[in-house]
């Protein structure tokens, strides 16, 4: 999905994305949980609509472009938010803790009912769907670093001993973790802080985002 997640830091480029494609999606992402919980809700129905581009938002860094959408729809500002449009003009909004499977779900098949939707696949038995996602949102700017890392690290610890050996030290690689058997978020960070890497954690989170991907095919 990262190569239809649009940064959007001006009003310009805000004008530019609504007139890009007929059907597209805007999200506002803040700082909070909110914008976590939202995020990975709208990417699960736009995962399965690969036509739709979504145009992403940080609110807090540009919020220039996140006024000239509430300018252009009447829409009010709020964090998070997501917007659905159609030839430029808004289909539906919602907010906050509003963003839900049980809202986001009947608003698409009501207004979208010609958008071709393909069901997301997990590789062999295991699902990797949800670090694939949580990778995608940090690496398209829909989350911030911070929010990344301790996102990510609190889902490895709490499903680290149910991975296999390869999954596991798959996973593990993207930090540098002082206890190799065990995951303890705030030792991590602090060790990633202490011992910075010469990658870059962008750099990193991709090509673990495509080692995810080979895995997958090749259990295929």
């Amino acid at each position: 999905m990262r190569e239809r997640m649009h940064p959007l830091t001006t009003p310009e480029e805000v004008e530019q994305f609504l007139k890009s494609q007929p059907v597209v999606a805007i999200f506002k992402a803040g700082t909070c949980h909110k914008t976590m919980q939202g995020w990975g809700n709208v990417e699960r129905m736009l995962r399965e609509r690969p036509e739709i581009a979504v145009g992403i938002i940080k609110v807090v860094e540009h919020r220039p472009a996140s006024n000239r959408v509430a300018e252009l729809t009447g829409i009010t500002h709020h964090s998070p938010q997501v917007i659905l449009f159609r030839d430029g003009q808004p289909l539906f909004d919602l907010d906050n803790w509003s963003i839900t499977l049980e809202n986001l779900e009947p608003l698409f098949a009501k207004h979208l009912p010609d958008v071709k939707v393909e069901p997301s696949r997990a590789g062999g038995n295991s699902n990797l769907e949800p670090y694939k996602r949580l990778l995608d949102a940090y690496l398209g700017g829909a989350v911030s670093e911070p929010q990344f890392q301790w996102t990510y690290l609190n889902m490895f610890r709490e499903d680290a001993s149910l991975r296999s050996q390869e999954e596991f030290e798959l996973l593990n690689s993207l930090f540098g973790n002082p206890d190799e058997h065990h995951i303890h978020p705030l030792a991590i960070l602090q060790h990633e802080q202490q011992n910075p890497s010469g990658i870059p954690l962008k750099d990193r989170a991709a090509a673990l985002r495509e080692k995810l991907e080979e895995l997958e095919r090749a259990r295929a």
